[in-house]
């Protein structure tokens, strides 16, 4: 059994809110993956078993709000015996723009209470995938602009990205972090994709079209000229200054 966990804060009144981006993203996985059963309450959440992949996976959502979002993971885990490697916590990040995202196993909490609540039940060797929510810019309306909901604008990102994580949910239930950011980059991240996967060329020179580094006009002419130059009249001597007295 893997565990995936999405954290966020029960009831409609934050169902809106960036803070509540892993709740979102869980419920997108359920959503695309007709495997999973309904919601239904258990260890101090809500709970539903599906299949992602060749893996058995329990969905979580705490409903213990943020602060102790630990006391419904740590049920869940020693009931099914789950290894902190197996369980995946989706969750909102301030220091990641939005639309971005990041893979992480292990670490610190960063000030995230659910992160710090989850750490102090089961340890920290957890896995985790951070989605970007950006930074107000100020400490003071950290409080507000988490416990704030999503404009509209957003949604131009954030129903992609959501798609995307639930699309390939089976890469984190089998283990496979590093193809499920892969992935995600290719489509979310085009242009950086293509950067990172952008081959050297042949010898590590320059392409044949470009001009080599350093060559003035004057030499290129020097390599390019013809091989029958004009004996005599105006063209001969043009070509004769412009090739330095070069004889051919």
């Amino acid at each position: 059994m893997k565990l995936i966990v999405g954290l966020g804060n029960p009831g409609s009144r934050y169902e809106g809110n960036r803070h509540n981006i892993g709740f979102m993203a869980v419920d997108e996985i359920h959503r695309r993956h007709s495997t999973f059963q309904p919601w239904r309450a258990r260890f101090q959440g809500q709970v539903s078993e599906g299949r992602l992949g060749s893996e058995k996976v329990l969905l979580l959502k705490p409903s213990t709000y943020m602060n102790e979002s630990g006391r419904s993971v740590g049920e869940a885990m020693r009931f099914y015996k789950i290894e902190p490697e197996d369980i995946v916590v989706l969750y909102d990040e301030l220091d990641l723009p939005p639309a971005k995202f990041r893979m992480k196993k292990g670490g610190g909490h960063g000030g995230h209470n659910g992160l710090r609540s989850i750490t102090a039940h089961i340890g920290a060797d957890y896995r985790r995938l951070r989605l970007g929510i950006g930074h107000p810019g100020d400490k003071k309306l950290v409080s507000n602009y988490v416990l704030g909901d999503f404009a509209k604008a957003d949604r131009d990102w954030l129903e992609p990205l959501l798609t995307e994580v639930a699309d390939h949910a089976d890469l984190l239930a089998e283990g496979k972090d590093s193809q499920f950011a892969n992935k995600l980059t290719l489509i979310l991240e085009p242009e950086k994709s293509q950067r990172k996967n952008k081959a050297p060329n042949g010898e590590g020179g320059a392409p044949k079209h470009q001009k080599a580094k350093g060559q003035s006009h004057i030499r290129q002419a020097r390599q390019q000229a013809p091989a029958n130059l004009p004996k005599s009249g105006p063209m001969a001597e043009m070509l004769k200054k412009l090739l330095g007295g070069r004889k051919d």
